[in-house]
């Protein structure tokens, strides 16, 4: 009569089973998807009716690597999820240390449900009261100090600082609760400012969790072109390119040529993160 199955067959088999609808949907449903987006972009299209052609062509990339305009369009894409990032780490450094180091308990859960309570609403909606908020003409800035940016480069990049702050914020907190009291306190005691403790016993262990949320911030602004279509007035970013080439000009073998930039580009960014050594500790 054969044994039953040891107990840590039995958990590896349950194991197994728990495990292949989430890595089948990783294999099938997304890597599937961005090996036929990699393969659509050396196709083509019938220039007469617009449908796509299965025939391999370097054509797309080509123009994509050329084009003056795309070049243009991927520097201020990229230039503009720099600059988001820098400031939302520049925004949420101070206020992830006051937090987690100075805020009274229920200080900090009040501001923890602040800084998490936008994630809740629309999108649109929020992309559209930045709109209203920076409008030229009547909106509540101008009416306040005379002045507003208007629509276009800098309002796209104060929407979208304010649509991702919280992904910045709250893995720097995390990462500023796990710097021990006990160890700025001796820095304190050994004679270190208060700006010296920050630089050099605090930001190392920190910086972890600035890389984790920068990564955030540059990938979900690179592929952004909701908020730079309602407040970006005449500004064009790879995301409202790629857009115009699939929807308005049809063209789906080109918008996948261009969908390879920002896919290459958070890439390159990972690679650079993980060069400093910043994620083994996130």
């Amino acid at each position: 009569m054969p044994s039953p199955p040891a107990p840590r067959t039995r958990e590896k088999a349950a194991l197994a089973v728990l495990l292949v609808p989430p890595l089948a949907w990783l294999v099938i449903a997304y890597l599937g998807s961005l090996a036929v987006l990699m393969v659509s972009a050396f196709w083509t299209t019938n220039s007469f009716t617009g449908a796509v052609v299965h025939k391999f062509t370097t054509d797309n990339l080509v123009r994509v690597v050329t084009d003056d305009v795309f070049r243009a369009v991927t520097v201020r894409t990229v230039g503009v999820a720099l600059a988001v990032t820098v400031l939302c780490a520049v925004l949420a450094v101070p206020l992830a240390l006051f937090m987690a180091k100075v805020a009274s308990p229920a200080m900090r859960v009040a501001l923890v449900v602040a800084v998490t309570t936008p994630l809740w609403a629309s999108y649109l909606v929020k992309a559209y009261a930045w709109r209203m908020l920076l409008s030229p003409e009547g909106g509540p800035l101008a009416w306040a100090t005379g002045w507003s940016p208007g629509y276009g480069l800098v309002a796209t990049v104060i929407t979208l600082t304010y649509l991702w702050l919280p992904y910045m914020v709250i893995p720097v907190f995390a990462a500023f609760q796990r710097v021990p009291d006990a160890l700025l306190d001796a820095s304190s005691d050994l004679g270190a400012s208060d700006v010296t403790t920050l630089r050099l016993v605090a930001a190392p262990m920190v910086f972890p969790g600035i890389a984790a949320g920068s990564i955030f911030t540059f990938s979900l602004s690179l592929g952004d072109y909701i908020a730079v279509t309602i407040v970006g007035g005449k500004t064009q970013l790879l995301g409202n390119v790629i857009y115009g080439q699939l929807v308005t000009a049809n063209n789906q073998p080109m918008a996948a040529a261009l969908s390879l930039i920002p896919f290459l580009a958070i890439i390159l960014y990972l690679v650079a993160m993980r060069r400093t050594g910043a994620l083994e500790n996130v």
